[in-house]
């Protein structure tokens, strides 16, 4: 796969050939592209931001301005056959909400998110006592889009209880991957590959 945020490798080498995939808070369009390029998949997105959704129509990428918040209801039932909301989820208002309409759109649905609970993230709260800024969490405070501070073990919690299946999951530290165990606190970001069993 050509350069990817580490994320989106993970996602892009795990969906199947020629699939038809829905990109939700697509950005500038860098894994649709790959995906359309590389795996010949029938690849669209919905983006918030004007500004991305032009650069991926200048691409020539299948992009429309949509807010997943509210445009998500729109699309019919198992259009797809990959739903995808990478490092999106945490900035939705009601992350359930979207994560139930990306499992009633997609026939599977990977999910992307930045781990808040990553020992890095506890050590600057506990020994400076400020939300961390780091290469991954780029961002002050006061100016990030995550309104949700969402952690592995949460997520985890979150599936279970709505009864959806984790069909496979990777751990990232960094740039690289890491094993599951103690995920919770090594892990940086997680990616799961969701459906509905």
């Amino acid at each position: 796969m050509s350069k990817l945020r580490p994320d989106l490798a993970v996602i892009a080498v795990n969906v199947a050939p020629g699939s038809s995939v829905l990109d939700v808070g697509c950005g500038d369009g860098t894994l649709l592209a790959a995906l359309r390029d590389e795996k010949q998949c029938d690849a669209r997105g919905m983006e918030l931001d004007s500004a991305n959704v032009g650069e991926c129509v200048a691409r020539g990428l299948s992009v429309i301005q949509g807010d997943a918040d509210k445009d998500l209801a729109f699309y019919p039932d198992k259009s797809v056959d990959y739903a995808i909301l990478s490092q999106t989820l945490q900035t939705t208002m009601r992350p359930d909400m979207a994560l139930e309409q990306l499992l009633r759109i997609g026939r599977k649905a990977f999910v992307s998110f930045p781990n808040f609970a990553h020992w890095r993230v506890r050590l600057s709260l506990l020994w400076g006592g400020r939300m961390p800024v780091t290469r991954l969490l780029p961002v002050a405070w006061y100016e990030t889009p995550n309104i949700h501070h969402l952690t592995i073990d949460d997520f985890r919690a979150l599936v279970k209880e709505r009864g959806i299946a984790v069909e496979g999951c990777w751990f990232l530290s960094g740039d690289t991957r890491c094993s599951p165990a103690a995920a919770n606190f090594r892990a940086e970001h997680a990616v799961f590959l969701l459906s509905r069993g």
